[in-house]
């Protein structure tokens, strides 16, 4: 026996297109908080920073306030001078048309320690020096290019170790 798939009504096929928009959009903006992480982590290159930031990027954080993206790269390159690991987790995303906020957890480590030889060939690895559970808020808009950050928030929540002099 076989079925003959019936055809969807337009108002089906809308919704269908409104559904898969949000779904590529949560992916979309999942990638780019996940992004920053990562840029944060390996380099902070200015390059990066524009497929990430809108140009009049505003940044609030513990480590200081920055407005435009020329600000905000100078301000991630001094704040993160060791090797980190940002690990972003358990976004939640609001998004309106163009526009989306997004809050995430934060657990960056900043291995500040002294190094040692570890691991097979014996690399010589920084140890745990300090770890900061924050909380993120970004705020994202569609543009061009696709989406990017316009405001990032982030409140710090505890501290393992303590911050250099």
């Amino acid at each position: 026996m076989t079925t003959t798939a019936s055809p969807i009504s337009p108002a089906e096929a809308i919704t269908l297109q409104r559904e898969l928009r949000a779904l590529t959009d949560r992916f979309e903006l999942e990638a780019l908080v996940n992004r920053l992480g990562r840029w944060l982590d390996d380099g902070r290159d200015a390059r990066q920073a524009r497929e990430l930031l809108t140009e009049q990027i505003a940044l609030d954080t513990p480590g200081g306030i920055a407005e435009g993206i020329d600000a905000v790269v100078a301000q991630a390159r001094r704040n993160h001078t060791v090797p980190t690991q940002h690990l972003i987790t358990n976004p939640l995303i609001e998004r309106d048309g163009d526009r989306a906020e997004i809050t995430a957890n934060l657990l960056v480590v900043f291995a500040d320690g002294e190094l040692v030889a570890a691991g097979p060939r014996a690399v010589e690895l920084p140890t745990f020096g300090r770890a900061l559970g924050e909380r993120y808020r970004f705020e994202a808009v569609r543009t061009g290019d696709g989406w990017r950050l316009a405001r990032i928030e982030v409140a710090a929540r505890w501290l393992a170790g303590s911050i250099p002099a």
